[in-house]
């Protein structure tokens, strides 16, 4: 009933996906996890993330940290922005969160790379930090390696990345509910909520 189109270097997508956890318990409803580069989104529907990013409005500028520091704390993340490195390469990481999700794994390898990027500032474009990843995710590291080179993971990645935009989406992360009742940000997830009981009940 869920699907969540996610890239790990939105830190707006570390809130949606630890929210969707918890709201996935809740509910009793399964999501179903969609790796995407958002910068493919935004190279194709969304240009003027590049044009805020170049000259932004110093007030917005200002208050986009203070609004990210509340509902960081308010969800009980460690999330510091920016980064030494932002934005980030994360093609290995959402490359590998496709091979592992058969396996059951895109869960704890997507956490442990959100943590190391935004808690502890590790590029995680690097083959080093994608390994500590591995590390913490208990991932076997040369298996994900293999895996994240197979031309099928290549495609489904640059196939869900087009998907979601042919679906009307425009950044991470991006949530539909039934199909077709899509949401943006975390910030929409009472929203979610309410749709998924609403989907429930043939309201």
């Amino acid at each position: 009933m869920i699907e969540a189109y996610f890239d790990c270097s939105s830190p707006w997508t570390y809130l949606a996906f630890e929210g969707l956890l918890s709201l996935s318990e809740e509910l009793d409803v399964p999501v179903e996890w969609k790796p995407i580069l958002v910068g493919g989104i935004f190279n194709t529907v969304n240009p003027s993330v590049y044009a805020q990013r170049a000259d932004p409005v110093p007030a917005k500028a200002r208050y986009m940290l203070k609004d990210l520091g509340d509902w960081a704390r308010h969800a009980g993340l460690d999330i510091r922005f920016p980064p030494s490195v932002f934005p980030v390469n994360s093609v290995k990481v959402m490359r590998g969160c496709l091979h592992l999700a058969p396996r059951g794994q895109l869960v704890p390898f997507a956490r442990a790379a959100f943590e190391a990027y935004w808690g502890d500032d590790l590029d995680m474009s690097k083959d080093e930090v994608v390994a500590e990843i591995c590390r913490r995710a208990g991932v076997d590291t040369e298996d994900l390696f293999a895996g994240i080179a197979r031309p099928e993971v290549k495609d489904q990645l640059r196939v869900n990345t087009e998907a979601v935009v042919a679906r009307g989406g425009f950044g991470s992360p991006t949530i539909f509910v039934g199909g077709t009742d899509m949401y943006f940000g975390n910030d929409r997830l009472p929203l979610v909520r309410e749709a998924v009981l609403r989907a429930r009940t043939g309201g």
